[in-house]
């Protein structure tokens, strides 16, 4: 990636000053600095009322953001006018401290935001993995409080509103549709799918998620029952008028967009598709790497734990060669809870009790702990067919909404307990609650640094590491448990095969199900659920095994060369303690903080 040229001269810059030696007009222009970008993340979501509520601001909360692909133009154009506010207003030799290193992330941000203006409608605005089909009822379900009449009013606005969305919606696929980029007809599907799950008339209002959310949120408020039936009797009109006519007339569009499909997988096959992914790659890892190196390392970390498992597979003295095992792990019902209402209520109950046992050994690993909470709940059913199988979604900025570790129960098979105490880990404690609800509450960084979770590689590599650590201190003492992890991990090394095999190697779907299957104790749902993720996220998957081998190196490094004074707590507060950052600025803080530690001795 060629860094534009503000960012060169800022590099050349950052070994400037110490807070120590500034003046106090020095000090001034750190303040103002950070007050500038602070206001250009505010008036970035003051453009998007989906956003606000997301955050916890509510002033607009009977308003859905402007999706068009002008408005994404327009943000373009804001980030090359905010370039020359930077070089004529701020000096980087003048900033010192948090505003020099939110300098240098804020640069760095904007100029590989301008290193995809080539690729700005590459992507796919509806999919299995994300789109406003499902972020419309998820914002509504999960987002939007009701504690009195207006905030009922304004969730009812949202749903009549619904329509002029959609509408934003066919334009962008129209426009990609245009410039040859429509996902294969297999992701049209999925979509068309999970948006007919939300069409609904009369007869079966009572189970819409909509309708049910805002039913049981407007019982608790405390207003007459008059009042009340005539909140849900005007929702119960819009949902089945103008809620239902927006999503079939996006299902209508689908449809019809199925015929321009040339139903390729790769980001190989769209304009100028390999640099796209080269792109998509960087990104999604923040350091300089090639399609080549990933698939590589991914083989050779496929065959490493395709041998610590077949040790496990000897100790448990399971007879037969690693594929009987993987097939044994699969298929045995001892291994999964019954694809039951208590079956995965047991599921719930369990990842709980693993996080919860969790939070009493933190004291161990790390100086401080998140302040919010931290909930599990199974994915709603409109979206658990084709959400992923576990995701986090993190707390408002107030801290009054919790953090939420989602497990799919859709079907039980897909959920092996072998596995669970991993993903607890890796979802929750000491994974992405504790890294994004610890950023989410630190104090005097700006805003953007704590929010939107930008970088891949940092946040999954946490992730990642995070189901190992627990290793570390004496957890997985159930040698299927351990397993368990293995799988996990040895999934996100498939991934790195995989992904550069579809975007870059020309590799088929059929294939890359294929590749999974034989690698892994997966089922084959999971194995094409994962096929289709890489498909319509080209690059993404590779930050989970890129990242933790980042956070890992770094690790073994600073123990190497400080021995005894190395501090696992203090590694895990460097880590932590500035919220997410690229690695490349990962890299320099621990050797940093190497380099201070070794003076002191």
């Amino acid at each position: 990636m060629k860094f534009i040229t503000i960012l060169s001269i800022i590099i050349l810059s950052l070994s400037a000053c110490s807070e120590s030696n500034l003046d106090e007009k020095d000090r001034n222009q750190n303040n103002e600095f950070l007050e500038w970008v602070d206001s250009v993340w505010k008036a970035k979501v003051d453009r998007y009322p989906a956003l606000q509520t997301e955050y916890g601001f509510h002033n607009n909360d009977d308003k859905w953001d402007n999706i068009s692909d002008s408005m994404k133009l327009a943000e373009k154009k804001i980030l090359t006018e905010n370039i020359k506010i930077l070089t004529n207003r701020f000096d980087v030799n003048n900033l010192s401290g948090q505003a020099l290193k939110s300098f240098e992330i804020y640069v760095y941000n904007l100029e590989t935001e301008l290193a995809g203006s080539d690729f700005l409608f590459h992507d796919y605005p509806v999919s299995q993995m994300d789109g406003w089909h499902t972020k419309i009822p998820s914002t509504l379900i999960n987002q939007h409080k009701i504690d009195d009449v207006r905030d009922a009013q304004n969730y009812i606005a949202r749903v009549e509103k619904v329509p002029s969305l959609i509408s934003q919606l066919i334009d962008n696929l129209e426009n990609r549709k245009e410039r040859g980029v429509v996902a294969p007809n297999l992701i049209l599907d999925y979509v068309i799918e999970s948006s007919e799950n939300l069409i609904v008339d009369e007869s079966k209002i009572d189970s819409h998620p909509i309708f049910s959310d805002f039913k049981q949120k407007v019982e608790k408020l405390s207003i007459n029952d008059d009042k009340k039936d005539e909140l849900v009797n005007y929702l119960n009109k819009v949902l089945t008028n103008e809620f239902s006519t927006g999503y079939t007339s996006l299902i209508e569009y689908l449809k019809e967009l199925k015929n321009y499909s040339e139903n390729s997988i790769g980001a190989s096959s769209l304009p100028n598709g390999k640099k796209y992914y080269e792109y998509q790659l960087r990104m999604n890892n923040t350091i300089d790497i090639t399609p080549e190196e990933v698939y590589e390392y991914g083989i050779n970390e496929v065959e490493r734990i395709h041998n610590e498992m077949t040790v496990i597979k000897e100790d448990v003295g399971f007879k037969g060669n690693l594929q009987a095992f993987f097939k044994f792990m699969r298929e045995d019902s001892q291994f999964y809870f019954p694809n039951t209402e208590e079956g995965k209520q047991k599921y719930l109950d369990s990842a709980t009790a693993i996080i919860n046992t969790m939070k009493t050994e933190l004291d161990k690993l790390f100086e401080v702990k998140p302040k919010t909470d931290l909930v599990v709940k199974k994915v709603e059913e409109y979206r658990e067919k084709s959400a992923g199988k576990a995701f986090y979604e993190p707390p408002s900025i107030d801290g009054k909404r919790p953090g939420i570790y989602y497990a799919n129960l859709y079907d039980m098979s897909g959920m092996p307990v072998y596995q669970m105490e991993a993903l607890a880990y890796h979802e929750g404690i000491p994974g992405h609650h504790m890294q994004i609800a610890i950023s989410q509450e630190l104090e005097n960084i700006p805003k953007f640094r704590v929010v939107g979770n930008l970088y891949v590689s940092y946040v999954e590599g946490w992730g990642l590491y995070s189901e190992l650590l627990p290793k570390e201190i004496g957890y997985y003492q159930d040698p299927y448990s351990d397993f368990g992890r293995l799988a996990m991990e040895l999934w996100r090394a498939c991934r790195l095969v995989v992904d550069v095999g579809i975007h870059y190697k020309n590799w088929g779907r059929q294939k890359a199900i294929d590749y999974y299957n034989n690698n892994t104790p997966a089922s084959m749902g999971e194995s094409i659920g994962m096929v289709d993720r890489h498909i319509v996220m080209p690059g993404q998957a590779t930050g989970y095994k890129i990242g933790m081998r980042h956070i890992l190196d770094l690790r073994e490094k600073a123990k190497k060369e400080l021995k005894d004074e190395f501090d696992i707590k203090m590694f895990h507060q460097l880590i932590l303690n500035d919220g997410p950052i690229p690695l490349f600025m990962l890299t320099k803080k621990i050797d940093n903080w190497i380099k201070e530690e070794k003076n002191k001795g």
